[in-house]
């Protein structure tokens, strides 16, 4: 496979890998040994990923702001990350709601259906609102109070913490910017041998990328749910999967219109990370490959890159709050919930919010969903049927959406290089050689 580009492999794997499932499937035997050799696979990569994404994040941010020299330059950058992340997610949530109106998928789903998903995932959903609601009682200055961690060896202990994390590396970067050159060298040239080493171990990780992808999605195919359930749900997966195309579309004609490059050569460049996004459902995870094609295959400087891909990681979950725009008023048009004009208001601001509180790991929109839910009135006792109604969909929707996170997190960079002169010509080395390198 050597000769093939990267998201060749990957793409081969993935579809290797859902013939596998299918094949494993249909067998006595084959469900078990899936679980049993071939999962384990894909968990150890998402492991690896996750493991590298924290040191990633504290070298890559430290060397990219140090590197600026100028405070002012990092304002600047951050300012216009910021803002330009709250834009592209209130366009992702109004592309929802125009879809699922349009569609209104609700309207199929029968009461025979209601009953068999409400009874089939009650447990999940009964979980998932007591996890949202405990949240939602801390107040509306919480979200400010957790960002700013009170000890970084804690914070720095699970990816959960990962706003906390970038807090922390940004104080840190400030301050070393602050201080004398002469005393700020030995620690600046410490962090730049520590991203050195992360950016080789990602290419280390990335050997094996396509045979995880092929475990991913060979398990995930074998515990897939009953797909009668699939077919109740249909129209609702089709809202879904056509707001995050429309999306994406979005994202191309800003990088044709505004950056002036090719959608199919932005494509080309950032498909190995919406591949592994597509198969992990992660973009922490996703994360190191992600800041690994921006900055060699699409140009972004290291500066940039460093700072917008790992607090876009974080706060910008484009694909996340167009799913909760479409699941909320999904869940209404099901539960024969009537929803106003300013409801829907609401769910812009409310989906805006809780995209940026969401955790980049899987299921954790399910958990802001129940926020935005809240939001527009749907009484707490039908909260959970209104989650088990979207659980036998949400693993698959999952992965298309991570997809749509990761590339609102490249477009942006590629945005922000433009906008502050940090877009350069790729430095990209082929993949053979990387791995005569790596090996």
């Amino acid at each position: 496979m050597k000769k093939l580009a990267l998201h060749w492999q990957i793409l081969i794997g993935m579809v290797l890998g859902v013939l596998f499932g299918f094949l494993m499937a249909y067998t006595s035997w084959g469900p078990g040994f899936t679980r049993d050799w071939i999962k384990p696979i894909g968990t150890i990569f998402i492991n690896l990923l996750k493991l590298i994404a924290i040191p990633l994040i504290i070298g890559s941010l430290i060397k990219g702001i140090s590197d600026l020299k100028d405070i002012s330059k990092f304002s600047q950058i951050g300012g216009r990350t910021i803002l330009i992340y709250i834009c592209t997610t209130v366009v992702a949530v109004c592309i929802g709601l125009l879809v699922v109106n349009i569609i209104q998928p609700g309207n199929s789903v029968s009461q025979e259906t209601l009953t068999e998903l409400s009874s089939a995932f009650a447990d999940e959903g009964k979980a998932r609102v007591e996890t949202a609601l405990s949240q939602k009682e801390q107040g509306p200055m919480q979200f400010l109070v957790d960002m700013v961690p009170e000890n970084i060896f804690g914070a720095a202990s699970s990816n959960g913490n990962m706003l906390q994390v970038i807090f922390f590396t940004i104080f840190f970067a400030i301050g070393l910017l602050l201080i004398d050159p002469s005393k700020s060298a030995p620690v600046k040239a410490f962090f730049d041998g520590f991203n050195d080493i992360i950016l080789k171990m990602v290419d280390l990780i990335m050997i094996i990328a396509p045979y995880a992808v092929f475990a991913l999605l060979a398990s995930l195919v074998v515990d897939t749910q009953n797909p009668d359930l699939f077919k109740a749900l249909s129209f609702y997966a089709l809202s879904v999967v056509l707001g995050l195309l429309l999306m994406i579309g979005f994202y191309l004609l800003i990088m044709m219109l505004y950056v002036k490059k090719s959608p199919i050569w932005f494509l080309k460049g950032i498909s190995p990370a919406q591949l592994l996004a597509f198969s992990t459902s992660s973009s922490a995870a996703t994360l190191p490959v992600t800041m690994e094609r921006v900055e060699e295959h699409l140009g972004v400087e290291k500066e940039v890159t460093s700072f917008v891909c790992p607090v876009g990681a974080t706060i910008n979950m484009d694909g996340t709050s167009l799913y909760q725009a479409v699941a909320a008023v999904f869940i209404a048009q099901a539960l024969a919930f009537d929803l106003s004009f300013g409801d829907q208001l609401t769910i812009i601001v409310t989906a805006t919010l809780a995209s940026i509180g969401s955790a980049a790991v899987p299921g954790a929109g399910m958990i802001m969903l129940v926020i935005v839910l809240e939001s527009i009135g749907l009484p707490t006792e039908k909260l959970e049927i209104g989650l088990a109604l979207i659980f036998a969909v949400d693993r698959p929707l999952d992965m298309c959406r991570t997809v749509v996170n990761i590339t609102g997190d490249a477009t942006v960079a590629m945005l922000v290089g433009k906008s502050v002169g940090k877009l350069g010509e790729p430095n990209v080395k082929n993949w053979d050689d990387r791995l005569e390198e790596v090996l």
